[in-house]
């Protein structure tokens, strides 16, 4: 393990250096910033730099946050791709009596990450695991989305293919509760797109972009609009995490939004299953939504 007991253990806030205090033994979850490095709380520095051993999934992106803050522990990797091998020397250390930090890139640590692996072994061992709380994409986004707060599912990354991403939308569909997603940029208008055609189009959703950093943005809007939106744009930037409102909190779908709906539904499906659709995704009423298409069909001469 990268470590070094006689190496002065402090850390700087502004000019002044902070002597840590002796950790007692114990795995720490330490939540670190997720763009803005002044979003670290003082007990986290204090932990990064009293523990014997700081774990992360890429050395060079915690060497960044322990520099911003003089700390001159040495980081070991503990990551997706090296668990199975660097688990078991962690929980040797913590058993022999050292104290580990635990953190991710960004956020609180397990969230989207392996480390629940490495708390679960602790726990078996008989080690005591210690919450560091703190930043969290997850809850910013919830909280600046506009949508309800009182019940919230984070889902984390859903499928990259169309036809699992879908089915994974089923089966969540009807939870009464916002839903909350991780998303790359390369994907995010597709994703968009399938969770219009799942969940519905008229249903609320937020965007959250590069939160806490300089180009941060939350967009909001149906998943129509949001759909229709970034499949017209360029390929967004940095971090997503997209949010979705309950069943149920959907207000009526804009005119606009419907026929939209029911010429796209209606160029690969008969008249009245695009009807029958449209009323699925909307709450409409499939006898109406007939009606409106075969004006929308007669207008286009078609």
């Amino acid at each position: 393990m990268s470590e070094n007991p006689d190496q002065r253990r402090t850390y700087m806030i502004g000019q002044t250096e902070i002597v840590a205090r002796p950790l007692e033994q114990a795995l720490y979850l330490v939540a670190t910033p997720i763009g803005n490095l002044a979003d670290i709380t003082l007990r986290a520095l204090e932990t990064l730099a009293g523990a014997d051993i700081v774990a992360c999934e890429d050395t060079r992106v915690t060497r960044v946050l322990l520099d911003r803050y003089g700390i001159r522990q040495r980081s070991t990797a503990y990551h997706e791709h090296n668990a199975a091998e660097a688990g078991p020397r962690l929980i040797e250390a913590l058993s022999s009596g050292r104290s580990v930090a635990l953190v991710s890139d960004a956020g609180t640590p397990l969230v989207s990450d392996p480390g629940f692996r490495l708390v679960g072994q602790a726990l078996e061992a008989g080690i005591r695991v210690v919450p560091i709380p703190g930043p969290s994409a997850v809850l910013a986004a919830l909280t600046a989305s506009g949508l309800p707060s009182d019940a919230f599912l984070f889902a984390g990354f859903l499928p990259v293919k169309d036809g699992q991403k879908r089915t994974r939308l089923e089966a969540l569909k009807s939870i009464p509760a916002t839903l909350i997603f991780f998303e790359s940029p390369r994907r995010v208008a597709d994703t968009l797109a399938a969770m219009a055609d799942v969940l519905g189009v008229a249903r609320p959703a937020a965007i959250g972009r590069e939160l806490t950093k300089t180009f941060e943005e939350m967009r909001t809007g149906t998943l129509s609009a949001l759909a229709a939106h970034y499949a017209e744009a360029d390929t967004p930037r940095g971090e997503i995490v997209v949010c979705v409102g309950p069943p149920g909190e959907a207000p009526a779908a804009e005119p606009e939004e419907v026929d939209r709906l029911l010429l796209s539904l209606a160029s690969e499906l008969p008249a009245s299953k695009a009807a029958a659709e449209a009323a699925r995704m909307t709450g409409g009423h499939k006898p109406a939504l007939y009606r409106r298409l075969m004006e929308l069909k007669g207008a286009a001469g078609g």
